[in-house]
């Protein structure tokens, strides 16, 4: 794709924003199941996954769009973290459902507006499960699960990123 033809593509998505900022906020989903043993089955749509522009920004929706991703990867290391948490804890899950939902403006990563954030202003991580867990062991497999979650973990503290480009 040449950029004629990107800016082709974006330019009336920005217009739109730019006259109706409340049709930019997109709220993406992510959902996953415990499986058997210490894992979560989360639906990506493809075994190999290929990430690239969201329809809001010009995609066609045929390509998994990096805040998917994001969530999917949140929702399977809150699944696997939870399932390792109930099973060193003794709490018996029979079932389990994970969901994350996050809201982007994608003003912001459009270039739009200045004020919109580029990035999630805010995400959702819920779990539904099937356990005659009585509430305080529900209560410690939650602060549990969130403590020892990687990607949980990672987006609410925050971490310093190092970037560096080369070409060949």
């Amino acid at each position: 794709m040449k950029s004629e033809e990107l800016r082709a593509q974006q330019a009336p998505l920005k217009d739109k924003y730019r006259e109706q900022p409340e049709s930019a906020m997109i709220t993406l989903k992510a959902e996953g199941k415990i499986g058997e043993g210490i894992s979560c089955k989360v639906e990506t749509g493809r075994a190999l996954v290929e990430a690239g522009l969201h329809p809001a920004t010009g995609g066609n929706g045929m390509l998994a769009c990096s805040g998917d991703l994001l969530l999917e990867a949140l929702v399977a290391c809150a699944g696997v973290t939870l399932r390792a948490v109930s099973t060193a804890i003794g709490v018996d899950l029979r079932d389990g459902l994970i969901k994350a939902e996050g809201d982007l403006d994608f003003r912001g990563t459009l270039g739009v507006s200045k004020e919109a954030p580029v990035g999630f202003k805010s995400i959702r991580l819920s779990f539904i499960l099937d356990s005659d867990a009585m509430p305080e062991q529900l209560q410690t497999l939650a602060k549990l699960t969130e403590r020892y979650c990687v990607v949980y973990q990672t987006l609410t503290s925050g971490v310093t990123i190092e970037t560096s480009y080369s070409s060949r």
